[in-house]
This record gives structure tokens, sequence and C-alpha cells, in this order.
């Protein structure tokens, strides 16, 4: 980890960026006003898993092959460098079929990315008697004991996030691969409401079976499996939002039991990401500075990303972009638009012809040199000297 670490330093870090944060992240200049949030980028889960890669291919020199389950994070520019490094991506659960084709060995290496993987994806590697790199992050793991918890104890999970994200895949496996668990993933909170109708008062189960097709465990039954339910969540989450669906979900079982008699029908603990917290209220606070728009940047599959969007369009105009080639011109930004999962064009989006303050934040998966590049690709917009608002900065 040590001998990479210059390596991975000269790769992502921004010595702009850094002068900005040790000056409070506000920099003005001949019109031009940059806010960064306080918290931003590169969280310690993302860095190790990014430092452990690189390691991976210091303490395997090529010609070992090293494969990595899908990417090591969602942030297109980190798994282009990743792979740079000679490191092969293939399915983040791959099958027998592929494993076999791909003649995967005892003298082959793995990388497990940040999000974790399925318990039958790493059962199948460590057939194989495969060298594995964990770089599963700790917050991940803290889910996965409490799901495993529920499981032994009978409890259904039930799990707020995405039943298509790799991370929530994971944790989902874990509630069944130890017993006989089960699972329900809810996303939004109307989902969380029909649940909690569900357990108030029954309902059509074959409707509901249909609602949450592909979000529940093999053989799940609302009408056994709702009785007695633990919450847990992807750990990429709002907060507020997954502290919503357990109050709500609570407050359903005390309505259908009793308040004394709930507590045996629902458990819940904290399993909501720091760092991922960090960078929401920090995003709150410098939701409270006038501004004229919010870039927010990252990769278009990162969930922690979205949800900092998300956030910004309830306030102002808010442009989410994966690098600073999105913004291509004063008249043209190519952002995206969670609502249609496509890649948008808005027109005159940046002022010209008075002064303008513009937010910046990043998801955890974002690297400060994408930060710094979406610095300087607004000076050059605005027609300034990057000289000088480097040294005004």
């Amino acid at each position: 980890m040590e001998a990479v670490g210059a390596q991975v330093v000269a790769h992502y870090r921004s010595e702009l960026v850094e002068r900005l944060r040790a000056r409070g992240g506000t920099v003005s200049f001949a019109g031009l006003t940059i806010h960064l949030a306080k918290e931003f980028g590169f969280c310690y889960g993302v860095e190790r898993a990014i430092d452990l890669a690189y390691a991976a291919r210091k303490v395997f020199p090529e010609p070992k092959r090293i494969f990595l389950l899908g990417e090591i994070i969602h942030n297109p520019e980190v798994n282009d460098q990743i792979r740079n490094l000679g490191i092969v991506s293939v399915s983040p659960k791959p099958d027998e079929a592929e494993l076999e084709a791909l003649t995967l060995g005892p003298d082959d290496v793995v990388i497990i990315p940040a999000f974790g993987t399925e318990v039958g994806t790493r059962r199948r590697i460590e057939a194989r008697g495969c060298v594995t790199v964990d770089t599963t992050c700790g917050d991940v793991m803290s889910v996965w004991k409490r799901v495993r918890g529920y499981s032994k104890d009978g409890v259904t999970s039930i799990i707020h996030g995405k039943a298509r994200h790799e991370e929530t895949k994971a944790t989902t496996s874990q509630a069944t691969a130890y017993g006989s668990g089960h699972y329900l993933v809810v996303f939004t909170l109307e989902e969380a409401d029909a649940v909690c109708r569900y357990i108030e008062h029954g309902g059509d189960r074959a409707a509901f079976l249909e609602r949450f097709k592909g979000a529940y465990s093999a053989g799940f039954d609302p009408d056994l499996h709702l009785v007695s339910v633990g919450v847990a969540n992807q750990t990429t989450m709002l907060r507020g939002e997954t502290e919503e669906v357990q109050r709500r979900i609570r407050s359903a079982m005390e309505r259908r039991y009793g308040k004394e008699a709930s507590d045996g029908h629902f458990r819940v603990f904290d399993t909501i990401c720091g760092a991922t917290q960090d960078r929401q209220d920090a995003l709150s606070k410098l939701l409270h500075t006038p501004m004229d728009l919010l870039i927010v940047v990252g990769g278009y599959n990162s969930s922690n990303t979205s949800h900092l969007a998300e956030m910004g369009e309830k306030v102002l105009p808010t442009y989410f972009i994966k690098n600073a080639a999105k913004m291509s011109s004063v008249r043209k930004i190519r952002h995206w638009n969670q609502h249609t999962s496509q890649e948008v064009e808005t027109s005159d989006w940046l002022p010209v012809d008075r002064p303008v303050t513009v937010g910046i934040t990043a998801g955890a998966s974002c690297p400060n040199n994408l930060i710094e590049d979406t610095i300087r690709k607004l000076v050059e917009l605005r027609g300034l000297s990057l000289s000088e608002f480097m040294a005004s900065a």
C-alpha cells in the first residue's frame, strides 16, 4: 500500500483543490465565484479500494493475471486507470460458464470491488483456488452483519436501496446464504407505504408480489414474512429517507400489534455510511448559500452522487456531469437526467454577461483531479486567465 501511494496520488490528487479547501472552499475572481462543499470526493472506503487495486498489481506483476468483478467503484475515469494497470474487468456476477471460459484457477487473482459481491460469486471464485483481494467497504460489511443476524433469528430483512445495485445484491445474498432467511427491497417511500399497508391490513398477495417483482427472496410470502422484520439499507441512500422508511414501518408494526408488543416484530440498527452522510450534510449547508447553479461531479451510476444531485435539484439549477468535458461551451452542457436515465443537453446554462456564483460538489467515488478539471473549465468558459485565477486562490 505504501509503495503505490505516490502513484495513486499522482493520478488523483489536485493541488488546486487542496489550496481552495485550505482557504475555506471559496474563491472569487473577476465576476466568477466558486463555492466548494466542505466535504466531497473520495471517502476512506474508496481510497482503500483503489489503493488495494494498485497494490495488487504491485504484488502480482504482469504476466500474472488479475481480474476485477465489474468496477472497483462507480467512476469511469478511475476504472479506466485500473484497466490501464492491466487489470481485466469481468462480469460482477460471473457464472460457471464465464469462469470456465476465463480458465480461472489458482494462478489468478480476483479483486472484489468496494461494494462487495454476492456470496455465491465469492464461493465460486474461492472454489477455483483463486487469490482474492477483497476491497469491500467496512460500512457495507457492517450492514451484512446485521442482515445475517436478522436471518439467523428468522427476521425478514427490509432493505432500503436499489434492488439492481451491486451493493444491494451483495447484501440480499447475505440474507439468504446462511439459512432460510428472506428479504424485501424498497426503494421509495411509496413502496415503503405499500409494505406498511400490507403489514397492517393484509391485501392481495399476488398483486403485492407483482409490484415488488425482482426485489424479494425466493419463496417470500408477505403473509408470513412481514410478521417480523428488521430494516437495513444500501449505505449510499439519503439518510433522511432511510430514517423515514424505518419510522413508517415501526409505526405500522405498532398499529398492527400494539406499541408494547411491536418490539418483537421490528428491529433496526444504524447502518448509514458516515462518509455519505458527511457529504449530504455539507451540501445541505452549501445550499443555504446564494448561488446561481450547482455542479455535481461523478459517475452516472454512482448512487451516492445521484442523491447529491437530487438534493441540488430541489433548490436551484443543478447539472450532474461525469467530467469537465461535458461543459462544452457557455451555450451547451451535457448532463445526466436521473428521471429519464439519459444524458441531456441544456443551452445557455452559464451566464456570461453578469457575475455568477457556482457551487461544486462530488460523490464519494470522484477524485479531486476531476474537480480541478471542472474549476479550470469554468474559468476558461468565463474567458478568464487561469494563472491569475489560480494566483487568487
